[in-house]
């Protein structure tokens, strides 16, 4: 299994596909207009986003946006065998949205697909593995330091949780990797990382452990569960970041403390696992570092862009993995969360302040 696409709804695909030009380095790729519905295609080399806008009341873009904000309403898997797949989704009564097949372009070639009813707003597209790739350009596309999608991160409301992991774990056979309870002196999460059995799909999900977390204030204006975030994975984050900067997207802030902090855990280290030149590049792009003790060189880069849309729900994470590091470090998702809930507390959603602390933690 494989993440193939990622579909957003709208309000106006035009603009949106410019925002993903302009600010993120993406290219046009293809448009059409089907099901009442214009779409745009924005990717790379190995990332395709589909997105979509109502042309009239009609469109289940238009039905989709009655209810929520602009947001991912279909995240599009890559399947070894669809039919076996729909055979098992039936036992477990998933309902199954759409099943059919079309013509890729320009290969001339059927594409077999079916669309489940996935968690909350969240619709899942399968794809069968023999189908020819959905997107192919005949435009030359640039390379790109992002090189693929990394994880896609579902919030629930509390309660939710194990219902949501049993899902997809019944459904995509999706095995449990990481557990996280992330706690400030204001609010918290709980979290559970599933992979598929082939480890290309890490899909992670959350949910609030107090009324004013920041994923309950992603459920009060996403109205109920939906994609908080995509990782996308860089090869070379230092040089991500600093593009995208220079275009215009902004990051969540990182305080001087945490960097100071982390100066303090490198010099402890009996590794030196940054030149003095990465770290005062991590620092000038406010990026977040953590590594497990028994292997400082293989470090985890992080970090989070501002909500793209108006509302504060959907947004973007950068991330690289040097040395082929795993999962999710418990350091870098604490001080994750507390940045986001230092924006929380300029919207006064909490009240109070809080600290970021670098932390070198067990992968």
């Amino acid at each position: 299994m494989e993440i193939d696409h990622i579909h957003f709804y709208v309000e106006d695909a035009a603009h949106q596909r410019d925002w993903f030009i302009d600010k993120m380095g993406f290219q046009s790729i293809s448009n059409s207009i089907h099901d009442d519905t214009y779409s745009e295609v924005v990717g790379n080399q190995s990332v395709y986003f589909i997105l979509s806008s109502p042309l009239n009341d009609a469109s289940p873009v238009s039905y989709y946006l009655k209810s929520h904000p602009p947001g991912v309403a279909d995240v599009a898997f890559r399947v070894d065998n669809l039919n076996f797949l729909l055979d098992k989704v039936s036992r477990f009564k998933v309902e199954i949205i759409n099943q059919s097949s079309l013509t890729a372009f320009p290969l001339n070639k059927p594409v077999k697909f079916a669309k489940l009813k996935g968690w909350g707003s969240v619709n899942h597209t399968l794809i069968d593995q023999a189908s020819p790739r959905t997107f192919i350009s005949s435009k030359m596309i640039a390379k790109s330091d992002i090189i693929g999608i990394d994880h896609v991160v579902l919030n629930v409301p509390q309660g939710e949780l194990p219902l949501a992991i049993n899902w997809y774990k019944n459904v995509f056979d999706f095995i449990s990797h990481q557990q996280f309870n992330i706690q400030t002196e204001h609010s918290g999460l709980s979290s559970e990382a599933l992979v598929d059995s082939s480890g290309k799909v890490q899909f992670n999900i959350n949910q609030p452990s107090s009324t004013n977390s920041q994923i309950q204030e992603f459920l009060d204006h996403n109205n109920g569960s939906g994609i908080q975030h995509i990782g996308l994975k860089s090869s070379n984050i230092l040089q991500s970041v600093a593009q995208m900067r220079q275009r215009g997207l902004p990051f969540l802030s990182v305080p001087n403390s945490y960097y100071q902090n982390l100066k303090e855990l490198i010099r402890k280290s009996t590794i030196s696992c940054l030149s003095q030149q990465e770290l005062e590049q991590i620092e000038t792009e406010q990026i977040l570092v953590c590594w497990p003790e028994d292997n400082p060189t293989s470090i985890l880069m992080q970090i989070f862009t501002q909500p793209i849309f108006k509302q504060p729900t959907f947004f973007f994470e950068l991330i690289q993995r040097r040395n082929q590091a795993q999962g999710f470090g418990q350091g870098n998702f604490q001080a994750l969360f507390e940045a986001i809930e230092s924006e929380q507390i300029k919207r006064n959603r909490v009240s109070s302040r809080v600290t970021l602390q670098a932390v070198t933690p067990q992968s």
